[in-house]
């Protein structure tokens, strides 16, 4: 999943815009509800505890709460607290699979088919959730003219990238059959033991296929199903309230198959993207969670607020994506320049400070069966002769190219030391502008870049949950780069027979991917935030998903008496 990873900021450098006004207007609101707690004598975090209500810092506006039309951490937060899909997140081990629709499954000896065998359950209008309800969903996601940027994430599914790809338009050539309303059969490409931690993820997540077509149909990208009026969904909770920029508040759902599990009465998530508004919040009782914490704050939470600040694995990467139909970026060796000029050693040391480990690969340490690649390593004197033999010796004549950073401290903080380290090593002078998340997610689609920032959140533990989306044509590939070897590796491991075949496949896709270098490679993620004393049944993960239905909110002490 993309990751913005750290909350917004704006500079005083920058202009009084609209933002920075809406921004002031929120602040002067949490001050004033500050004041009102205050005044109360109990925090509001403290009040949203004793009612049930988790407060949380989202980060990010979502672009969307379409499971189909999103790509992001933030938008998978509050999706996943509305829709389930087949199989849910365990509370605390990210590869064991959790009863969600379905309440039992078994497949065939190798892996390449499964049943899945649905429980009673309801939409929250009420509608019986039926296994056609996922054919219609897959088919949606897999239809071209819908354009989901995840896509290729059902290519496993037998036929699935025909079908997307134009190549055939009939849907039953596909692998997935409702052998009736409580069954359904799945025939992959090949044998995928992993395939049930796949399907996690809200690309595979239904949706009411009655409440779309009322709302445009399939291929609708504008649909007003997702909207706060009409949006139905099969989760633990329901969509409450929506404020684009201020707040989406979920509550729990009585129609939710497994409500009684249910502890916390709603969630309110906080688009906030400055990160210090963030923090301020927290530390004011006005959240139980934020998103992340400014770098140069971690070690004075450390030491100030041990049991409130996390330091925690997170399986993804950090990373810069290269414009590669750009001049001077069609060249390998810029490119190539580009990435081993940078000391990540130095980066994650002074700069982001949250114990995150230098990248030398795409794919992060961690993974069975898999070795760490180590072609992104730092090696400047290789840098400056790449550099010169692509005709920019010393840097002369390297032309005005600019970073693309989604608004946020942290970004411009690693944009920043970057700059320097290529401007020491290379000569060269690299620009940074900022755009807000959902004008960045555009502009990285559109190519509307040079370089640009990027986080990638594994959607599973598995290597090619990093590899597939660099794919020609796939949604979230946004390099412009295309690489036919690449792409049928990419294809033989969904076919290979075992494991290990499958492994070493991956690993040569890794190689190809670094040879040519459409990515940067930076540092592998740490997961840095605040979490509340209040909260219980929150397990540190490596994938950072965690099912809200088993987190709950424990008393706080009563407040004192006012005098």
């Amino acid at each position: 999943m993309n990751d913005p990873r750290a909350a917004a900021t704006l500079t005083s450098s920058e202009p009084w815009s609209p933002i920075r006004r809406a921004f002031a207007i929120l602040t002067l609101i949490f001050s004033a509800g500050l004041l009102a707690a205050c005044g109360s004598g109990e925090r509001y975090s403290d009040e949203a505890a004793r009612n049930g209500i988790l407060l949380w810092g989202n980060g990010s506006e979502p672009k969307g709460l379409d499971p189909h039309l999103v790509t992001g951490v933030p938008e998978n937060k509050i999706i996943s607290s509305l829709l389930e899909g087949l199989i849910a997140y365990h509370p605390t081990d990210d590869l064991q699979p959790e009863p969600g629709m379905a309440e039992r499954w078994e497949s065939n000896e190798d892996f390449s088919q499964w049943t899945f065998h649905l429980r009673d359950a309801q939409w929250s209008n009420g509608d019986p959730v039926r296994a056609s309800d996922f054919v219609y969903s897959w088919e949606r996601m897999l239809t071209p003219s819908l354009g989901a940027e995840y896509a290729e994430m059902l290519y496993i599914l037998k036929g699935a990238e025909d079908f997307h790809q134009g190549r055939t338009t009939d849907f039953s050539t596909v692998g997935v059959k409702a052998l009736d309303d409580k069954t359904l059969q799945v025939t992959l490409e090949g044998p995928a033991p992993f395939f049930l931690n796949m399907l996690k993820h809200y690309s595979w997540y239904p949706v009411n296929p009655r409440v779309v077509e009322a709302h445009g149909g399939m291929t609708d990208r504008q649909s007003s199903w997702s909207t706060l009026e009409n949006y139905v969904g099969n989760g633990p909770f329901v969509l409450d309230d929506w404020v684009t920029n201020q707040i989406i508040k979920v509550r729990k759902s009585p129609t939710y198959w497994d409500r009684d599990r249910v502890k916390l009465n709603g969630v309110n998530f906080y688009p906030v993207e400055n990160v210090t508004t963030e923090e301020t919040m927290f530390r004011g009782g006005r959240l139980h969670l934020t998103n992340t914490v400014t770098p140069d704050k971690i070690p004075i939470f450390l030491e100030k607020m041990p049991q409130e600040m996390k330091i925690e694995p997170y399986m993804g990467v950090y990373f810069y994506r290269i414009n590669v139909t750009r001049k001077p970026f069609d060249d390998v060796r810029v490119r190539k320049a580009l990435a081993y000029s940078i000391d990540k050693k130095l980066l994650v040391d002074k700069v982001t400070k949250g114990g995150q480990i230098p990248a030398t690969g795409f794919v992060p340490p961690g993974l069975k069966g898999y070795e760490t690649s180590d072609a992104a390593e730092f090696q400047p004197e290789l840098a400056r002769r790449l550099l010169a033999e692509a005709g920019y010796p010393g840097g002369r004549g390297f032309p005005d190219v600019e970073i693309l950073i989604n608004t946020s401290e942290a970004h411009r903080k690693i944009a920043e030391a970057l700059q320097a380290m290529w401007r020491k090593e290379l000569d060269v002078n690299i620009g940074i502008y900022n755009q807000e998340w959902k004008v960045y997610l555009d502009s990285q689609s559109n190519l509307d870049y040079d370089l640009v920032r990027a986080g990638w959140i594994a959607d599973y533990a598995y290597p090619n949950t990093f590899l597939d989306i660099f794919t020609t044509g796939n949604g979230n590939n946004d390099t412009g780069w295309s690489n036919q070897r690449y792409d049928t590796l990419i294809g033989r491991a969904r076919t290979a027979q075992t494991d290990e075949q499958r492994m070493a496949i991956l690993q040569e896709a890794e190689q190809v991917l670094m040879e040519d270098m459409p990515i940067i490679p930076i540092y592998w993620y740490t997961r840095t935030y605040l979490k509340s004393t209040l909260i219980e049944g929150w397990h540190p993960k490596a994938l950072d998903n965690h099912p809200i239905k088993y987190v709950s909110l424990k008393a706080p002490p009563p407040p004192a008496s006012a005098e």
